[in-house]
């Protein structure tokens, strides 16, 4: 015997041995079943839906007039458990509560002739109340509220303003001290140049690291300029007697970046054997060893608040660090590339990393992503810094340059680095930059040995200078 037949039969014979004891009639009707189970059914899966049914579901229903009449007369013909679990339909012209006489309504097809879609709004509406408020599971085609996207504030393009040259080696870092008059430079050459920021002159020449200078740091508290290079070395020069008066040992590789913690006597290095080193400044002690990343750390920052000091590496990752606890707080895995470049916005409570595949904004404490910065910068970032007008530049390691607003992640201007005559066409990447502390001239640092200078154009306009045309992008937020 056919399975599907042998079940069937087996339900008959539940029926008439049990039926009796629930109320239910011994005459198994066939089609009453059969009309039961289609109603279920399509209650279960049209019932929150936001459009009419289907056409060939429409097909399916009988008639309203006739569907009415059968319904009263087999009702009645059942037993009173049916009306029970299965409520009559409204009346027309009102509305039901509950979601089951919706779903006769809807299966009887009972919509007044001229208010069919003004019904199925109302059922629909009437249906997210419903769900909303019982804690129910909402519909799957729920639609996503409309996001509102920010739009750029304009910003005059940046030009070259004074081209610097002296070093004999690729320039790879820079920093600018408190007052704002001078900055100091490390360069492939293994020496450290101090300019004048006015006038560009050279004041002053350190020597003492014996490779590439890879970071520089000026105390605000203290009369002391840090640095640190591919010979593992981290030094602190006094600057009234322009002198080393401290090492700070530990690095097993070439020290890539360093930072200064703004309130504490701390200093923080980090390179090539992936570990942050926390160094007390006065008494050459580690404080703490930050491991945790997998391969080379490119860049580290610190600031003020929780947390204290932030990392990115070559292994992708982000990292936020506790710096009271020596661990990681949060890991930031968003990056597909190398993360090669880090900036803090100078304000907001907020920061940037920049990677070959892009460059993404976040939000402190708790590291909340919050845009990409569009259209991409189509380069391998090797450095990124902000100003307290919203400006971020991006420098490419193929000479590209890139400024972004920050608020809106809108890219206005981008441009080619221009290489110095007499040096290679391929020497022209750049490999750090800074803004001043008035945010109004951007010192880069670049492969063809030269320190490049740049100001906004103070005669541009909005209607002559419009910029990148920004573009909208559909399903794009903020937060």
């Amino acid at each position: 015997m056919d399975p599907a037949e042998q079940v069937e039969r087996l339900s008959k014979r539940s029926r008439n041995l049990f039926g009796k004891d629930y109320g239910f009639s011994l005459d198994y009707n066939e089609p009453i079943s059969q009309r039961i189970k289609f109603s279920s059914k399509l209650r279960n899966e049209y019932l929150a839906a936001r459009e009419p049914l289907p056409p060939h579901i429409e097909a399916k229903l009988p008639p309203p007039s006739r569907s009415l009449k059968r319904e009263d007369t087999t009702r009645k013909e059942i037993n009173p458990i049916l009306n029970e679990l299965i409520p009559p339909p409204p009346p027309p012209g009102t509305l039901s509560d509950t979601s089951t006489s919706t779903a006769v309504a809807i299966r009887q097809g009972e919509r007044p002739p001229g208010q069919a879609a003004e019904t199925q709004m109302q059922l629909t509406v009437q249906q997210q109340r419903a769900r909303s408020g019982a804690g129910g599971s909402r519909a799957l085609t729920e639609r996503r509220a409309n996001v509102t996207q920010i739009r750029p504030e304009w910003h005059a393009p940046w030009k070259l303003m004074r081209v610097i040259s002296g070093h004999l080696g690729w320039v790879r870092s820079v920093c600018v001290e408190p007052d704002n008059q001078w900055f100091a430079t490390g360069a492939g050459d293994r020496t450290i140049k101090i300019w004048d920021l006015a006038s560009g002159t050279l004041k002053l020449t350190l020597t003492g690291h014996i490779m590439t200078v890879r970071g520089l740091a000026v105390s605000p508290r203290h009369p002391y300029l840090f640095s640190c290079g591919e010979d593992k070395m981290v030094k602190c020069w006094d600057l009234e007697q322009n002198k080393v008066i401290r090492h700070y040992h530990g690095h097993l590789s070439g020290v890539y970046s360093l930072d200064l913690h703004p309130n504490l006597d701390v200093l923080v290095t980090a390179g090539r054997d992936a570990v942050a080193r926390v160094w007390d400044m006065r008494t050459r002690m580690a404080v703490h060893v930050l491991s945790g990343h997998k391969a080379t750390i490119s860049s580290v920052k610190c600031q003020e608040a929780d947390p204290q000091v932030v990392t990115g590496s070559m292994d992708t990752q982000v990292r936020l660090w506790d710096l009271a606890a020596g661990k990681t707080q949060t890991v930031l895995t968003h990056h597909k590339k190398s993360v090669r470049a880090l900036t803090m916005h100078p304000t907001e409570f907020t920061f940037a990393s920049g990677s070959a595949d892009n460059i993404k904004q976040w939000k402190f404490p708790e590291g909340a992503f919050m845009q990409n910065f569009e259209p991409a910068h189509n380069a391998i970032v090797n450095t990124l810094s902000t100003n307290s007008d919203g400006v971020m530049f991006s420098g490419g390691d193929n000479g590209s340059i890139a400024f972004f607003d920050w608020e809106s992640g809108h890219k206005f201007q981008e441009m080619e680095a221009t290489a110095v005559p007499g040096s290679l066409d391929a020497e022209n990447g750049i490999f750090a930059s800074t803004f001043d502390h008035t945010g109004l001239r951007l010192i880069t640092c670049e492969a063809d040995k030269s320190i490049k200078i740049w100001r906004e154009d103070p005669e541009a306009t909005p209607e002559t200078h419009p910029g990148i045309e920004w573009k909208p992008k559909l399903g794009r937020q903020r937060y």
